[in-house]
């Protein structure tokens, strides 16, 4: 079967091979068309061959009516049109069926042979007619106008058809593949919209693990050290009644720093942060505007940290190595959360036992390492009532990884644990 590329087979709605309606309706209206035509030349050309006119109307009109079919056999259509050119019939069926045959997908050297074959047929017609003609007397030209008639109508019964039909199905296929490269970039952009879709949520997952681990930060600590400050506050409060009041003041400051602290994040979370961001702004614009606006803390701040932790009972000595030099701000608040949260097991899992805070400022990184000796006593880590959700350790070190750094954890050999992280400085 072949196709011209008017229709899209792919989209049938007409009858038989046709893709519309319309396009049948037309076909059939050029079939009764050229049959008429070549009925009417069927009636000169039975005189000629000296056969009944009525013969030769029915063949003329049979011949005619091949012209319905052009669209699924153009090549019949056109062989047909050769076979009856010395008859003098079909002219409209010559030009349509070369017309269709040019502008379908056959190729080039068939269609090449068919319309030199029609323009061989129409000029050796041509040329015996306009010679018949001149020695009839019909015409008074000279010689030169029977190769030039003849040279002249083939051509221009030959030469048109097939190079419009050629325009026509090259444009065809163009506008066919630029529909099927619009399909594919629509499906690609589709696929894109789907991948984009998936990463935002995944990135969505990702900030609000990282707000969560945040905010786990800023309460976790705080509460912690209020909790054992309230129990020694309960403890001493008839015994000592003036260190019930500074452990009543100290568990009144750590509350206010932490509202503090959970006031600015939440402030950052229900505005988007600047002028420009508002309370829809994506996950990742909201934590990185918790860094940016709400002065997350530094290493300066380490030394007031580690002397909560001691104010709280605990024996801890922080140790600073190398030469003191400020950080990116995530590198600070990465290694102050780092040191904030191994205190912050401490009191939930050692209470009262010695831990050592080291800090060494290195060349291009910046080492930290929290290490605390066994418990004096079994079990008086519960005795504050201190819960432990077991994501301390997970979100140290997302922290330190997600920097490119190193972490590592675990029990020591004296029963002990150390907490030991290494953070690119840039």
């Amino acid at each position: 079967m072949t196709t011209t590329g008017e229709e899209d087979t792919a989209a049938r709605g007409g009858p038989l091979w046709w893709g519309r309606r319309r396009s049948a309706a037309f076909d059939w209206s050029l079939g009764f068309v050229s049959a008429v035509e070549c009925a009417v030349e069927g009636v000169p050309f039975a005189q000629d061959a000296g056969i009944p006119v009525a013969v030769g109307v029915v063949f003329g009109a049979l011949a005619g009516s091949v012209l319905v079919v052009r669209r699924k056999w153009p090549i019949a259509v056109v062989l047909v049109a050769i076979a009856i050119t010395p008859a003098q019939m079909g002219f409209l069926m010559g030009i349509v069926g070369l017309y269709t045959l040019a502008a379908s997908e056959l190729p080039r050297r068939i269609i090449g042979s068919l319309a030199g074959m029609q323009l061989l047929g129409t000029l050796i017609v041509t040329f015996v007619q306009v010679r018949q003609s001149m020695n009839r007397g019909s015409l008074t030209l000279g010689d030169w106008f029977v190769p030039f008639a003849a040279i002249t109508t083939s051509l221009g019964l030959t030469a048109p058809p097939l190079l419009l039909g050629m325009y026509v199905g090259a444009r065809r296929r163009l506008m066919e593949s630029l529909r099927e490269r619009a399909d594919s970039l629509e499906r690609e952009l589709q696929l894109l919209a789907e991948r984009a879709e998936e990463r935002a949520e995944w990135a969505r997952g990702e900030e609000r693990t990282r707000i969560a681990r945040e905010m786990h930060d800023v309460v976790a600590h705080r509460v912690s050290l209020m909790v054992v400050h309230a129990a020694a506050l309960q403890a001493v409060a008839r015994k000592d009644p003036e260190k019930a009041v500074r452990n009543a003041v100290l568990v009144g400051d750590m509350g206010r720093q932490a509202l503090t602290e959970l006031r600015e994040m939440l402030g950052v979370l229900r505005s988007g942060g600047s002028g420009a961001r508002v309370a829809s702004a994506p996950l990742v614009a909201v934590a990185a505007a918790v860094v940016e606006e709400g002065e997350g803390p530094c290493l300066e701040e380490l030394e007031e940290l580690v002397g909560q932790s001691a104010a709280a009972g605990m024996v801890v000595e922080l140790l600073v190595e190398g030469e003191v030099r400020a950080y990116a701000p995530e590198v600070e608040q990465t290694a102050y959360r780092v040191v904030q949260e191994a205190l912050t097991n401490v009191h939930k899992h050692a209470a009262g036992a010695k831990t050592r805070v080291r800090l060494a400022h290195r060349v291009a990184e910046i080492a930290m390492q929290v290490e605390n000796g066994a418990p004096p006593e079994v079990g008086s880590a519960s005795s504050a009532g201190l819960p432990s959700g077991g994501n301390g350790l997970v979100g140290m070190r997302e922290r330190v990884v997600a920097l490119g750094g190193v972490f590592v954890s675990g029990p020591t050999e004296s029963g002990g644990f150390r907490v030991s992280a290494v953070i690119p400085a840039s």
